[in-house]
């Protein structure tokens, strides 16, 4: 893929990366960020050009988001579906179903090793928001939950949480650039958030635990309406300069 000052997706995220994982990914950014609109056809052979790479990774990154039901595969190319609020809001309740149930388990196991790790990646977060680094700070905060997510070690729990995080991982990375732009001040209250789940299964107090999946996901709901805004105003931008 050649290098393209436009690519949202962070490229350094991608080293190990496939073509067709490349792809994928900046087409999944650019679906969910609203520049490549619902109802819109992707044509193969353009975008072979447009990425500047044969048409069998361009079909591999296709398959990929058909899976994720961005798009609906089309004869030579597809037609985009693209990401609704109600998408949005059913992929947290999701999260919101997992992360109850790890938490159960994790009343039942040691989690001395579990705190040590999540303690060091929410002072990565810290430094990430010093900087005002969005994507180092998405990239910490996905990895703060899987890494709760993965301490129990529950394969299908696992397969559910992959097969959801490629989507939910893109929503965030344009949701806390937009925040670190106009909220500031608000990342403060979500590292706030994250240091009660620390102390929630450090202590496994199940009421401490069930305050901060509500803070969290009761948050991250309320913010839907944030997505579209930066969407609309991504997209203008873009308008303007072309």
């Amino acid at each position: 893929m050649t290098q393209n000052k436009q690519f949202l997706y962070p490229q350094k995220w991608l080293s190990k990366a496939s073509t067709g994982d490349r792809v994928a990914s900046e087409l999944r950014m650019q679906i969910i960020a609203g520049l490549i609109e619902s109802g819109a056809i992707l044509s193969e052979n353009k975008l072979a050009a447009d990425f500047n790479v044969s048409r069998s990774p361009i079909r591999e990154a296709l398959k990929i988001l058909s899976a994720e039901n961005l798009i609906r595969l089309e004869r030579m190319g597809a037609v985009v579906i693209g990401l609704t609020e109600k998408d949005i809001e059913e992929i947290y309740d999701v999260r919101l179903l997992i992360e109850s149930f790890v938490f159960e388990r994790l009343t039942k196991i040691d989690t001395t090793h579990l705190v040590m790790e999540l303690s060091k990646i929410l002072e990565m977060m810290k430094i990430a928001i010093k900087y005002k680094d969005a994507d180092e700070f998405s990239l910490q905060d996905v990895l703060f939950h899987e890494t709760i997510i993965r301490s129990i070690n529950h394969s299908y729990i696992r397969m559910i949480w992959d097969n959801t995080k490629p989507v939910m991982e893109a929503f965030i990375l344009l949701s806390m650039r937009a925040r670190i732009e106009e909220k500031y001040d608000d990342f403060n209250r979500i590292l706030e958030n994250h240091e009660l789940y620390i102390e929630a299964i450090k202590t496994k107090n199940r009421e401490l635990m069930i305050k901060s999946l509500h803070q969290n996901f009761d948050d991250v709901q309320g913010k839907v309406d944030d997505l579209w805004i930066s969407q609309q105003t991504l997209s203008k931008g873009v308008e303007k300069s072309d």
